[in-house]
């Protein structure tokens, strides 16, 4: 195989990379001076070197606690569960949450092979046990999985290692985006807004 199919069959792995796409990236790589093609490398090779996840939450960090965990500012009495590390960009955007986070490494998915103890699931179980030991501070226990039947069968799992742990578990609500039409959503998200609304 040459190099050419090697750099696009390593591309193509990447999601939302087919063959094509993969062979138009490895053509314009080879169209730039060598300079770039050698950055890129250098800075996939150091992206692998030091980016390792969170001793506490499992988020992505080059040090031993990730930012969030190490900011005394974040309340510790909450923590969001959330499915990949990429998730808590999302919820930091809002600047509406001021908790802690923990990522799970994925969803369950039993027909992907993928079950909880492929998943950080035991870790949040400790973690939670952990703090109501200790200090108690944990109040709550925020699980953002996504909205699909993994997420939802994710969840419903969390919810049941955690219901006898002592603390509040809720679940993000899911319904309409700010600027929809109704005409135009689904059931599942009308049925849902409708059982996540709230007094005005």
């Amino acid at each position: 195989m040459s190099a050419i199919d090697d750099l696009a069959t390593e591309l193509a792995r990447l999601p939302g990379i087919g063959r094509k796409t993969a062979l138009r990236l490895t053509y314009h790589l080879l169209r730039q001076p060598a300079d770039q093609s050698r950055r890129l490398a250098q800075a996939l090779l150091t992206l692998g070197d030091r980016v390792r996840p969170c001793a506490s939450c499992f988020n992505l960090t080059e040090e031993e606690l990730c930012s969030i965990c190490r900011d005394p500012r974040r309340d510790a009495g909450l923590i969001c569960v959330v499915e990949q590390a990429s998730d808590i960009g999302a919820i930091e955007r809002s600047g509406e949450y001021r908790g802690v986070y923990h990522v799970l490494g994925g969803r369950l998915s039993p027909l992907d092979g993928v079950g909880p103890d492929d998943l950080t699931v035991e870790a949040l179980v400790q973690r939670v046990s952990g703090a109501q030991a200790g200090a108690g501070v944990l109040r709550e226990v925020i699980v953002a999985t996504n909205p699909s039947l993994e997420g939802e069968a994710t969840a419903l799992y969390l919810q049941g290692q955690l219901a006898s742990r002592g603390v509040t578990v809720s679940r993000i609500a899911r319904g309409l985006p700010v600027g929809g039409d109704l005409e135009y959503a689904d059931g599942v998200t009308i049925a849902q807004a409708l059982a996540a609304r709230r007094t005005m």
